[in-house]
Protein backbone atom coordinates (compact mmCIF):
# COMPACT_ATOMS: atom_id res chain seq x y z
CA UNK A 1 0.00 0.00 0.00
CA UNK A 2 1.77 3.42 -1.14
CA UNK A 3 1.16 5.32 1.72
CA UNK A 4 0.17 9.60 1.76
CA UNK A 5 3.62 11.51 2.33
CA UNK A 6 3.29 13.73 5.25
CA UNK A 7 2.03 17.38 5.67
CA UNK A 8 4.86 19.93 7.26
CA UNK A 9 3.00 19.60 10.52
CA UNK A 10 3.68 15.79 10.68
CA UNK A 11 7.54 16.01 9.86
CA UNK A 12 7.52 18.87 12.55
CA UNK A 13 5.72 16.59 14.81
CA UNK A 14 8.01 13.43 14.06
CA UNK A 15 11.03 15.89 13.83
CA UNK A 16 11.85 13.43 10.71
CA UNK A 17 12.61 14.43 7.17
CA UNK A 18 13.75 11.41 5.99
CA UNK A 19 10.96 9.88 3.63
CA UNK A 20 12.36 5.89 4.15
CA UNK A 21 13.10 6.80 8.04
CA UNK A 22 9.27 8.20 8.43
CA UNK A 23 7.91 5.17 6.53
CA UNK A 24 10.05 3.15 8.47
CA UNK A 25 8.45 4.67 11.49
CA UNK A 26 4.90 4.30 10.46
CA UNK A 27 5.60 0.47 9.41
CA UNK A 28 6.69 0.16 12.81
CA UNK A 29 4.09 1.35 14.87
CA UNK A 30 1.45 -0.22 12.21
CA UNK A 31 2.82 -3.74 13.26
CA UNK A 32 2.26 -2.75 16.76
CA UNK A 33 -1.19 -1.42 17.07
CA UNK A 34 -2.66 -2.55 13.71
CA UNK A 35 -6.76 -3.47 13.68
CA UNK A 36 -7.13 -5.77 11.05
CA UNK A 37 -9.06 -9.71 10.81
CA UNK A 38 -5.76 -11.34 9.86
CA UNK A 39 -4.93 -10.99 13.49
CA UNK A 40 -8.55 -11.79 15.15
CA UNK A 41 -7.31 -15.85 15.57
CA UNK A 42 -4.11 -14.70 16.67
CA UNK A 43 -5.38 -12.66 19.78
CA UNK A 44 -8.09 -15.11 20.30
CA UNK A 45 -5.34 -17.85 20.57
CA UNK A 46 -3.19 -15.65 23.16
CA UNK A 47 -5.93 -15.78 25.86
CA UNK A 48 -7.75 -19.14 24.84
CA UNK A 49 -5.29 -21.68 23.18
CA UNK A 50 -6.66 -24.85 24.39
CA UNK A 51 -10.67 -23.63 23.89
CA UNK A 52 -12.68 -25.39 21.39
CA UNK A 53 -12.38 -22.56 18.51
CA UNK A 54 -13.96 -24.74 15.39
CA UNK A 55 -16.33 -27.66 15.84
CA UNK A 56 -17.10 -29.16 12.35
CA UNK A 57 -19.11 -32.79 12.17
CA UNK A 58 -16.32 -34.73 14.11
CA UNK A 59 -13.35 -32.31 13.92
CA UNK A 60 -12.56 -29.79 16.73
CA UNK A 61 -9.77 -27.25 15.99
CA UNK A 62 -8.23 -25.08 19.07
CA UNK A 63 -8.05 -21.40 18.97
CA UNK A 64 -3.94 -22.10 18.62
CA UNK A 65 -4.93 -24.86 16.19
CA UNK A 66 -7.20 -22.85 13.50
CA UNK A 67 -4.51 -19.94 13.65
CA UNK A 68 -1.74 -22.10 12.79
CA UNK A 69 -3.96 -23.56 9.82
CA UNK A 70 -4.57 -20.23 8.56
CA UNK A 71 -1.36 -19.01 9.14
CA UNK A 72 -0.52 -22.18 6.85
CA UNK A 73 -3.08 -21.05 4.08
CA UNK A 74 -2.08 -17.67 3.75
CA UNK A 75 1.69 -18.82 3.19
CA UNK A 76 0.46 -21.10 0.70
CA UNK A 77 -0.74 -18.37 -1.61
CA UNK A 78 2.12 -16.17 -0.45
CA UNK A 79 3.92 -19.15 -2.25
CA UNK A 80 1.66 -18.98 -5.82
CA UNK A 81 2.58 -14.95 -5.88
CA UNK A 82 -0.78 -14.41 -4.65
CA UNK A 83 -0.16 -10.32 -4.05
CA UNK A 84 -1.95 -7.98 -1.89
CA UNK A 85 -5.68 -7.51 -2.82
CA UNK A 86 -5.92 -10.50 -5.25
CA UNK A 87 -8.93 -11.85 -5.06
CA UNK A 88 -9.54 -15.46 -3.37
CA UNK A 89 -12.72 -17.21 -4.41
CA UNK A 90 -14.50 -20.19 -2.50
CA UNK A 91 -17.61 -22.06 -3.27
CA UNK A 92 -18.37 -24.05 -0.07
CA UNK A 93 -20.94 -24.78 2.69
CA UNK A 94 -19.56 -24.04 5.89
CA UNK A 95 -16.68 -26.27 6.71
CA UNK A 96 -13.35 -25.69 7.91
CA UNK A 97 -11.59 -25.46 4.72
CA UNK A 98 -14.35 -22.44 4.18
CA UNK A 99 -12.81 -21.14 7.55
CA UNK A 100 -9.64 -20.85 7.00
CA UNK A 101 -9.81 -19.70 3.56
CA UNK A 102 -11.54 -16.46 4.81
CA UNK A 103 -9.09 -15.56 7.65
CA UNK A 104 -6.21 -17.26 5.84
CA UNK A 105 -6.92 -14.68 2.88
CA UNK A 106 -7.24 -12.08 5.18
CA UNK A 107 -3.52 -13.00 6.35
CA UNK A 108 -2.17 -12.91 3.03
CA UNK A 109 -3.20 -9.84 2.14
CA UNK A 110 -5.69 -10.86 -0.25
CA UNK A 111 -9.07 -10.30 -0.49
CA UNK A 112 -11.85 -13.45 0.32
CA UNK A 113 -14.59 -14.02 -2.33
CA UNK A 114 -17.54 -16.21 -1.17
CA UNK A 115 -19.49 -17.56 -4.26
CA UNK A 116 -23.37 -18.03 -3.99
CA UNK A 117 -23.86 -21.67 -4.33
CA UNK A 118 -27.28 -20.85 -5.28
CA UNK A 119 -26.05 -19.31 -8.32
CA UNK A 120 -25.40 -21.96 -11.84
CA UNK A 121 -22.86 -22.31 -13.85
CA UNK A 122 -22.75 -18.83 -15.99
CA UNK A 123 -23.67 -16.99 -12.94
CA UNK A 124 -20.67 -18.27 -11.39
CA UNK A 125 -18.17 -17.83 -13.79
CA UNK A 126 -19.54 -13.62 -14.07
CA UNK A 127 -18.68 -13.35 -10.32
CA UNK A 128 -15.34 -14.97 -10.75
CA UNK A 129 -13.93 -13.38 -14.21
CA UNK A 130 -15.96 -9.78 -12.75
CA UNK A 131 -13.65 -9.90 -9.98
CA UNK A 132 -10.74 -10.70 -11.64
CA UNK A 133 -10.36 -13.94 -8.98
CA UNK A 134 -6.75 -15.77 -9.35
CA UNK A 135 -7.67 -18.70 -7.15
CA UNK A 136 -10.55 -20.55 -6.81
CA UNK A 137 -11.78 -23.05 -4.61
CA UNK A 138 -14.44 -25.60 -4.84
CA UNK A 139 -15.81 -27.92 -2.40
CA UNK A 140 -16.45 -31.41 -3.70
CA UNK A 141 -20.21 -31.70 -3.29
CA UNK A 142 -20.94 -27.89 -5.30
CA UNK A 143 -18.22 -29.21 -8.25
CA UNK A 144 -21.17 -29.70 -10.77
CA UNK A 145 -22.29 -26.16 -10.36
CA UNK A 146 -19.23 -25.65 -12.29
CA UNK A 147 -17.59 -28.30 -14.07
CA UNK A 148 -19.09 -27.38 -17.41
CA UNK A 149 -17.66 -23.31 -16.91
CA UNK A 150 -14.55 -23.66 -15.46
CA UNK A 151 -13.03 -23.05 -19.11
CA UNK A 152 -14.55 -20.05 -19.44
CA UNK A 153 -12.56 -18.38 -16.45
CA UNK A 154 -9.37 -17.78 -17.86
CA UNK A 155 -8.41 -15.34 -15.29
CA UNK A 156 -8.37 -18.12 -12.58
CA UNK A 157 -4.33 -19.32 -12.01
CA UNK A 158 -5.17 -22.21 -9.62
CA UNK A 159 -8.13 -24.76 -8.87
CA UNK A 160 -8.02 -25.42 -5.42
CA UNK A 161 -10.35 -29.05 -4.47
CA UNK A 162 -11.88 -29.32 -0.99
CA UNK A 163 -12.23 -32.41 -0.22
CA UNK A 164 -14.81 -31.63 2.95
CA UNK A 165 -18.28 -32.07 2.00
CA UNK A 166 -18.58 -35.50 0.61
CA UNK A 167 -14.74 -36.58 0.43
CA UNK A 168 -14.66 -37.22 -3.27
CA UNK A 169 -11.07 -37.41 -4.57
CA UNK A 170 -9.53 -34.39 -6.64
CA UNK A 171 -10.50 -34.51 -10.63
CA UNK A 172 -7.95 -33.41 -13.15
CA UNK A 173 -6.57 -29.56 -12.79
CA UNK A 174 -7.48 -29.45 -9.43
CA UNK A 175 -5.19 -29.16 -6.44
CA UNK A 176 -6.24 -31.01 -3.35
CA UNK A 177 -6.72 -28.06 -0.43
CA UNK A 178 -5.10 -30.32 2.17
CA UNK A 179 -1.86 -31.53 0.35
CA UNK A 180 -1.66 -28.33 -0.93
CA UNK A 181 -1.67 -26.29 2.37
CA UNK A 182 0.01 -28.34 4.63
CA UNK A 183 2.97 -28.52 3.45
CA UNK A 184 3.58 -24.33 4.31
CA UNK A 185 4.80 -23.37 7.87
CA UNK A 186 2.07 -22.13 10.23
CA UNK A 187 4.10 -19.17 11.38
CA UNK A 188 2.62 -15.62 10.71
CA UNK A 189 3.26 -13.86 7.38
CA UNK A 190 5.25 -11.25 6.71
CA UNK A 191 2.39 -8.68 5.07
CA UNK A 192 2.35 -5.26 5.79
CA UNK A 193 -1.59 -4.91 6.47
CA UNK A 194 -3.55 -2.22 6.92
CA UNK A 195 -6.63 -1.04 8.19
CA UNK A 196 -8.15 0.93 5.02
CA UNK A 197 -6.82 -2.27 3.07
CA UNK A 198 -10.16 -4.10 1.28
CA UNK A 199 -10.24 -7.77 2.63
CA UNK A 200 -13.59 -8.80 1.58
CA UNK A 201 -15.90 -8.72 -1.63
CA UNK A 202 -19.48 -10.09 -1.41
CA UNK A 203 -21.85 -9.83 -4.74
CA UNK A 204 -25.04 -8.73 -3.87
CA UNK A 205 -27.99 -10.11 -5.14
CA UNK A 206 -30.04 -7.52 -5.98
CA UNK A 207 -33.11 -6.45 -7.98
CA UNK A 208 -30.72 -5.27 -11.32
CA UNK A 209 -29.61 -8.37 -13.53
CA UNK A 210 -25.89 -8.53 -12.81
CA UNK A 211 -24.90 -8.60 -9.16
CA UNK A 212 -22.40 -5.97 -7.49
CA UNK A 213 -19.69 -6.34 -6.01
CA UNK A 214 -19.53 -5.03 -2.73
CA UNK A 215 -15.73 -3.93 -1.31
CA UNK A 216 -15.26 -3.88 2.28
CA UNK A 217 -12.31 -2.87 4.47
CA UNK A 218 -10.76 -4.03 7.50
CA UNK A 219 -12.14 -0.94 9.51
CA UNK A 220 -15.73 -1.41 8.28
CA UNK A 221 -16.01 -5.23 9.13
CA UNK A 222 -14.09 -4.47 12.22
CA UNK A 223 -16.16 -1.73 13.32
CA UNK A 224 -19.06 -3.71 12.33
CA UNK A 225 -18.23 -6.66 14.63
CA UNK A 226 -17.45 -4.82 17.70
CA UNK A 227 -20.85 -3.19 17.30
CA UNK A 228 -22.06 -7.15 16.93
CA UNK A 229 -20.21 -8.39 20.10
CA UNK A 230 -21.59 -5.27 22.16
CA UNK A 231 -25.15 -5.07 20.95
CA UNK A 232 -25.56 -8.51 20.81
CA UNK A 233 -23.90 -9.55 24.05
CA UNK A 234 -21.69 -12.07 22.84
CA UNK A 235 -19.32 -13.99 25.42
CA UNK A 236 -16.58 -16.13 25.49
CA UNK A 237 -18.70 -18.96 27.08
CA UNK A 238 -21.13 -18.69 24.41
CA UNK A 239 -21.29 -21.52 22.21
CA UNK A 240 -22.80 -20.57 18.67
CA UNK A 241 -24.45 -22.38 15.68
CA UNK A 242 -23.78 -21.39 12.26
CA UNK A 243 -26.81 -22.92 10.45
CA UNK A 244 -26.98 -20.50 7.52
CA UNK A 245 -24.54 -20.21 4.76
CA UNK A 246 -21.61 -18.60 5.54
CA UNK A 247 -21.15 -17.39 1.89
CA UNK A 248 -24.42 -15.22 3.32
CA UNK A 249 -22.71 -11.96 5.48
CA UNK A 250 -25.04 -12.15 8.23
CA UNK A 251 -23.87 -15.59 9.64
CA UNK A 252 -19.96 -14.66 8.49
CA UNK A 253 -19.80 -11.34 9.45
CA UNK A 254 -22.72 -10.49 12.21
CA UNK A 255 -21.60 -13.92 14.18
CA UNK A 256 -18.99 -16.01 12.76
CA UNK A 257 -16.12 -14.14 12.84
CA UNK A 258 -17.19 -11.89 15.85
CA UNK A 259 -17.57 -14.88 17.91
CA UNK A 260 -14.13 -15.61 17.08
CA UNK A 261 -13.06 -12.43 18.16
CA UNK A 262 -14.95 -12.54 21.24
CA UNK A 263 -13.64 -16.26 21.95
CA UNK A 264 -16.42 -18.64 22.06
CA UNK A 265 -17.04 -21.94 20.72
CA UNK A 266 -18.64 -22.60 16.63
CA UNK A 267 -20.53 -25.28 15.41
CA UNK A 268 -20.41 -25.62 11.86
CA UNK A 269 -23.32 -26.68 10.15
CA UNK A 270 -23.02 -28.46 6.97
CA UNK A 271 -26.61 -27.36 5.83
CA UNK A 272 -29.62 -25.98 7.95
CA UNK A 273 -32.43 -27.96 8.49
CA UNK A 274 -34.83 -28.17 11.31
CA UNK A 275 -33.78 -31.37 12.08
CA UNK A 276 -29.96 -30.81 12.36
CA UNK A 277 -29.96 -27.70 13.84
CA UNK A 278 -32.07 -29.20 16.71
CA UNK A 279 -29.97 -32.16 16.87
CA UNK A 280 -26.62 -29.50 16.89
CA UNK A 281 -28.21 -27.34 19.73
CA UNK A 282 -29.14 -30.09 21.92
CA UNK A 283 -25.66 -32.07 21.61
CA UNK A 284 -22.98 -29.20 21.38
CA UNK A 285 -25.50 -27.10 24.45
CA UNK A 286 -25.45 -24.21 21.75
CA UNK A 287 -26.34 -21.06 23.46
CA UNK A 288 -26.85 -18.42 20.73
CA UNK A 289 -28.64 -19.08 17.90
CA UNK A 290 -29.08 -17.09 14.71
CA UNK A 291 -31.99 -18.02 12.34
CA UNK A 292 -34.56 -16.06 9.70
CA UNK A 293 -38.17 -15.53 11.17
CA UNK A 294 -38.76 -18.40 8.21
CA UNK A 295 -36.30 -20.84 9.98
CA UNK A 296 -37.74 -20.15 13.45
CA UNK A 297 -40.98 -20.83 12.35
CA UNK A 298 -39.77 -23.84 10.36
CA UNK A 299 -38.65 -24.99 13.90
CA UNK A 300 -41.26 -24.42 15.43
CA UNK A 301 -43.56 -26.12 13.16
CA UNK A 302 -41.15 -29.53 13.05
CA UNK A 303 -42.66 -32.19 14.67
CA UNK A 304 -39.79 -32.96 16.58
CA UNK A 305 -39.60 -29.76 18.05
CA UNK A 306 -40.74 -30.69 21.68
CA UNK A 307 -39.06 -33.77 21.70
CA UNK A 308 -35.62 -32.07 21.38
CA UNK A 309 -33.47 -30.32 24.40
CA UNK A 310 -33.12 -26.70 23.45
CA UNK A 311 -32.71 -25.40 27.11
CA UNK A 312 -29.45 -24.45 26.20
CA UNK A 313 -30.35 -21.45 24.15
CA UNK A 314 -30.41 -18.24 25.77
CA UNK A 315 -30.40 -15.88 23.40
CA UNK A 316 -31.85 -15.90 19.83
CA UNK A 317 -31.12 -13.84 16.85
CA UNK A 318 -33.50 -12.92 13.64
CA UNK A 319 -32.91 -11.15 10.58
CA UNK A 320 -33.58 -10.79 6.46
CA UNK A 321 -37.19 -9.87 7.96
CA UNK A 322 -39.30 -8.76 10.84
CA UNK A 323 -40.44 -11.36 13.32
CA UNK A 324 -44.31 -11.88 12.82
CA UNK A 325 -45.05 -10.76 16.79
CA UNK A 326 -47.62 -14.39 17.25
CA UNK A 327 -44.39 -16.08 16.33
CA UNK A 328 -41.98 -14.37 18.59
CA UNK A 329 -44.55 -15.22 21.52
CA UNK A 330 -44.65 -18.22 20.53
CA UNK A 331 -40.79 -18.69 20.33
CA UNK A 332 -41.13 -17.19 23.80
CA UNK A 333 -43.50 -19.24 25.13
CA UNK A 334 -41.38 -22.70 24.07
CA UNK A 335 -38.23 -21.53 24.47
CA UNK A 336 -38.76 -20.59 28.51
CA UNK A 337 -34.76 -20.40 28.85
CA UNK A 338 -34.24 -17.91 25.87
CA UNK A 339 -34.64 -15.04 27.56
CA UNK A 340 -33.51 -12.40 24.46
CA UNK A 341 -34.42 -11.95 20.95
CA UNK A 342 -32.63 -9.80 18.88
CA UNK A 343 -33.33 -8.37 15.34
CA UNK A 344 -30.66 -7.26 12.99
CA UNK A 345 -31.71 -5.10 10.19
CA UNK A 346 -29.16 -4.36 7.82
CA UNK A 347 -27.20 -4.81 4.29
CA UNK A 348 -24.44 -6.27 2.41
CA UNK A 349 -23.05 -2.73 1.87
CA UNK A 350 -23.16 -2.48 5.51
CA UNK A 351 -21.14 -5.02 6.54
CA UNK A 352 -24.12 -5.59 7.51
CA UNK A 353 -25.84 -5.00 10.55
CA UNK A 354 -27.25 -1.38 10.73
CA UNK A 355 -29.75 -0.97 13.29
CA UNK A 356 -30.59 -3.55 16.06
CA UNK A 357 -34.25 -4.13 18.20
CA UNK A 358 -33.11 -5.17 21.76
CA UNK A 359 -34.62 -7.46 23.77
CA UNK A 360 -36.60 -5.29 25.79
CA UNK A 361 -38.25 -3.87 23.02
CA UNK A 362 -38.92 -7.01 21.51
CA UNK A 363 -42.78 -6.77 22.65
CA UNK A 364 -42.95 -2.96 22.83
CA UNK A 365 -41.87 -2.34 19.45
CA UNK A 366 -43.50 -4.62 17.83
CA UNK A 367 -42.41 -5.32 14.05
CA UNK A 368 -39.43 -2.66 14.40
CA UNK A 369 -36.06 -2.79 13.05
CA UNK A 370 -34.40 -0.64 16.61
CA UNK A 371 -32.25 2.18 16.63
CA UNK A 372 -28.62 2.62 14.86
CA UNK A 373 -25.67 0.11 16.28
CA UNK A 374 -23.12 0.98 18.06
CA UNK A 375 -20.77 2.42 15.71
CA UNK A 376 -23.43 4.10 13.38
CA UNK A 377 -26.01 6.57 12.59
CA UNK A 378 -29.13 6.01 10.76
CA UNK A 379 -31.86 8.60 8.87
CA UNK A 380 -34.60 9.09 6.66
CA UNK A 381 -34.56 11.16 3.33
CA UNK A 382 -37.44 12.09 0.98
CA UNK A 383 -37.19 11.95 -2.80
CA UNK A 384 -35.18 14.73 -2.52
CA UNK A 385 -32.59 13.55 -0.09
CA UNK A 386 -34.14 16.39 2.92
CA UNK A 387 -34.09 14.12 6.18
CA UNK A 388 -37.10 12.96 7.71
CA UNK A 389 -37.93 13.87 11.29
CA UNK A 390 -41.71 14.03 11.71
CA UNK A 391 -42.96 10.40 13.46
CA UNK A 392 -44.89 7.74 10.92
CA UNK A 393 -43.85 9.76 7.64
CA UNK A 394 -42.22 7.19 5.13
CA UNK A 395 -38.78 7.67 3.61
CA UNK A 396 -35.95 6.00 2.65
CA UNK A 397 -33.41 4.32 5.45
CA UNK A 398 -29.89 6.09 5.30
CA UNK A 399 -27.15 5.26 7.29
CA UNK A 400 -23.82 6.74 8.33
CA UNK A 401 -20.76 5.11 9.81
CA UNK A 402 -17.73 3.08 9.45
CA UNK A 403 -19.71 -0.60 8.74
CA UNK A 404 -20.02 1.20 5.38
CA UNK A 405 -18.85 -0.41 2.00
CA UNK A 406 -15.66 0.54 -0.20
CA UNK A 407 -17.16 0.88 -3.49
CA UNK A 408 -19.34 -1.36 -5.76
CA UNK A 409 -16.15 -3.13 -7.86
CA UNK A 410 -15.75 -1.38 -11.48
CA UNK A 411 -19.27 0.46 -11.02
CA UNK A 412 -18.51 4.02 -9.86
CA UNK A 413 -21.55 5.43 -10.98
CA UNK A 414 -23.76 3.01 -8.75
CA UNK A 415 -21.05 3.80 -6.27
CA UNK A 416 -21.58 7.25 -6.15
CA UNK A 417 -25.48 6.96 -6.51
CA UNK A 418 -25.23 4.27 -3.59
CA UNK A 419 -23.44 6.91 -1.25
CA UNK A 420 -24.71 10.17 -2.83
CA UNK A 421 -24.75 13.36 0.30
CA UNK A 422 -22.73 11.07 2.68
CA UNK A 423 -25.07 8.76 3.35
CA UNK A 424 -25.99 4.61 1.54
CA UNK A 425 -28.46 4.44 0.49
CA UNK A 426 -30.53 1.34 1.58
CA UNK A 427 -33.55 1.31 -1.07
CA UNK A 428 -35.70 0.32 1.89
CA UNK A 429 -39.16 2.84 3.08
CA UNK A 430 -39.05 2.87 6.71
CA UNK A 431 -41.04 5.23 8.98
CA UNK A 432 -39.70 6.47 12.52
CA UNK A 433 -41.59 6.88 16.05
CA UNK A 434 -41.71 8.74 18.95
CA UNK A 435 -38.76 7.15 20.02
CA UNK A 436 -36.74 7.68 16.74
CA UNK A 437 -37.22 4.09 16.53
CA UNK A 438 -37.08 2.78 12.71
CA UNK A 439 -39.48 0.06 11.33
CA UNK A 440 -38.84 -1.30 8.18
CA UNK A 441 -42.01 -0.32 6.07
CA UNK A 442 -40.67 -2.32 2.59
CA UNK A 443 -38.30 -1.96 -0.37
CA UNK A 444 -38.74 0.68 -2.58
CA UNK A 445 -39.41 -1.87 -5.46
CA UNK A 446 -41.36 -4.12 -3.39
CA UNK A 447 -44.31 -1.75 -2.22
CA UNK A 448 -47.43 -2.78 -3.81
CA UNK A 449 -48.91 0.45 -5.83
CA UNK A 450 -52.57 -0.41 -5.59
CA UNK A 451 -54.92 2.02 -6.96
CA UNK A 452 -52.70 4.91 -6.66
CA UNK A 453 -52.09 3.69 -3.17
CA UNK A 454 -48.88 2.83 -1.43
CA UNK A 455 -49.38 -0.81 0.45
CA UNK A 456 -46.86 -1.89 2.48
CA UNK A 457 -46.63 -5.99 2.30
CA UNK A 458 -45.61 -6.62 5.66
CA UNK A 459 -48.39 -5.00 7.39
CA UNK A 460 -51.13 -7.13 5.63
CA UNK A 461 -48.22 -9.88 6.32
CA UNK A 462 -48.66 -8.83 10.06
CA UNK A 463 -52.56 -9.24 10.37
CA UNK A 464 -52.73 -12.70 8.60
CA UNK A 465 -50.17 -14.03 10.99
CA UNK A 466 -52.89 -13.72 13.54
CA UNK A 467 -54.34 -16.57 12.31
CA UNK A 468 -53.38 -19.50 14.10
CA UNK A 469 -53.36 -21.86 10.83
CA UNK A 470 -51.11 -19.45 8.77
CA UNK A 471 -47.49 -21.41 8.95
CA UNK A 472 -46.05 -18.52 6.19
CA UNK A 473 -47.38 -15.87 4.39
CA UNK A 474 -45.69 -13.41 1.45
CA UNK A 475 -47.84 -10.35 0.11
CA UNK A 476 -46.95 -9.38 -3.20
CA UNK A 477 -48.50 -7.35 -5.84
CA UNK A 478 -49.77 -8.73 -9.32
CA UNK A 479 -50.80 -7.34 -12.50
CA UNK A 480 -54.59 -6.31 -11.86
CA UNK A 481 -56.47 -4.62 -14.89
CA UNK A 482 -58.47 -2.17 -12.54
CA UNK A 483 -56.07 -1.30 -9.96
CA UNK A 484 -52.68 -1.96 -11.70
CA UNK A 485 -51.37 -3.94 -9.21
CA UNK A 486 -53.39 -6.58 -6.62
CA UNK A 487 -52.52 -6.61 -3.20
CA UNK A 488 -52.16 -10.83 -3.23
CA UNK A 489 -51.69 -12.68 -0.37
CA UNK A 490 -49.75 -16.05 -0.41
CA UNK A 491 -50.37 -18.43 2.41
CA UNK A 492 -48.74 -21.75 3.58
CA UNK A 493 -51.16 -23.20 6.16
CA UNK A 494 -49.44 -25.38 8.46
CA UNK A 495 -49.05 -28.99 8.01
CA UNK A 496 -53.07 -30.54 8.70
CA UNK A 497 -54.65 -26.69 8.88
CA UNK A 498 -57.18 -25.93 6.40
CA UNK A 499 -58.29 -22.16 5.61
CA UNK A 500 -60.04 -20.59 2.82
CA UNK A 501 -59.04 -17.19 0.71
CA UNK A 502 -62.82 -15.82 2.56
CA UNK A 503 -61.36 -16.32 5.74
CA UNK A 504 -58.05 -14.80 4.87
CA UNK A 505 -59.92 -11.53 3.12
CA UNK A 506 -62.66 -11.30 6.26
CA UNK A 507 -59.85 -11.40 8.45
CA UNK A 508 -58.13 -8.26 6.75
CA UNK A 509 -60.82 -6.43 6.20
CA UNK A 510 -61.53 -6.44 10.08
CA UNK A 511 -58.33 -4.65 10.50
CA UNK A 512 -56.99 -3.24 7.57
CA UNK A 513 -57.97 -0.14 5.30
CA UNK A 514 -60.06 -1.39 2.31
CA UNK A 515 -57.38 -0.43 -0.24
CA UNK A 516 -54.84 -3.33 1.79
CA UNK A 517 -57.29 -5.91 1.52
CA UNK A 518 -55.84 -8.43 -0.60
CA UNK A 519 -57.64 -8.89 -3.86
CA UNK A 520 -56.84 -12.65 -3.88
CA UNK A 521 -55.14 -15.20 -2.25
CA UNK A 522 -53.07 -18.09 -3.48
CA UNK A 523 -52.06 -21.49 -1.32
CA UNK A 524 -48.73 -23.25 -1.51
CA UNK A 525 -47.03 -25.97 0.26
CA UNK A 526 -43.44 -23.87 0.75
CA UNK A 527 -42.21 -20.31 -0.25
CA UNK A 528 -39.03 -20.20 -2.39
CA UNK A 529 -36.54 -18.88 -0.46
CA UNK A 530 -32.65 -17.93 -0.21
CA UNK A 531 -30.23 -19.95 1.73
CA UNK A 532 -30.29 -16.99 4.11
CA UNK A 533 -34.40 -17.84 4.61
CA UNK A 534 -35.54 -14.41 2.53
CA UNK A 535 -38.38 -15.12 0.39
CA UNK A 536 -38.19 -14.77 -2.82
CA UNK A 537 -40.94 -12.60 -3.45
CA UNK A 538 -39.29 -11.87 -6.46
CA UNK A 539 -40.04 -15.64 -8.10
CA UNK A 540 -43.51 -15.74 -6.82
CA UNK A 541 -44.46 -12.57 -8.67
CA UNK A 542 -42.74 -13.92 -11.80
CA UNK A 543 -44.75 -17.25 -11.11
CA UNK A 544 -48.18 -16.08 -10.80
CA UNK A 545 -48.08 -13.01 -12.74
CA UNK A 546 -51.67 -13.94 -14.75
CA UNK A 547 -53.14 -14.79 -11.67
CA UNK A 548 -55.82 -11.87 -11.99
CA UNK A 549 -56.30 -12.21 -15.82
CA UNK A 550 -56.97 -15.89 -15.68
Amino acid sequence: MNLPPLTDEEKRFYSVIDGESINFLRRRYNRITRWVIADITRRSACRYPDKPAIIYRDTTLTYSQIEKECNRFANALLSMGINKYDRVAILAHNTIHHVITWIGTAKAGGIYLAINYLLRGKDISYCINHSEAKVFIVEDSLYGLVKDVLNDMPGVKALIWSGQGNGDPAPEGFTDFDGWYRRFPDTEPDVDLYIEDPVQMTYTSGTESLPKGVILSNQSLMAEYMGAIVDGQYTPEDVNINALPLFHCAQRDVFLTPCLWVGNTNVLLFQADPKSIMECVEKHRVSMLFAPPTVWIGLLRHPDFDKHDLSSIKKGYYGASIMPVEVLKELQRRLPNCERFYNYYGQTELSPYHTVLKPEFQLSKPGSAGTAGLNMETRLEDDNHNPITTPGVPGEICGRGPHALMLYFKDPEKTEEALAHGWFHSGDIGVLDEDNFVTVADRKKDMVKTGGENVASREVEEVIYKDPRVSEVAVVGLPHEKWVEGVTAIVVPKQGESITSEEIINLCKSELAPFKVPKGVIFMDALPKTPSGKILKRDLRNEFKDFFSK
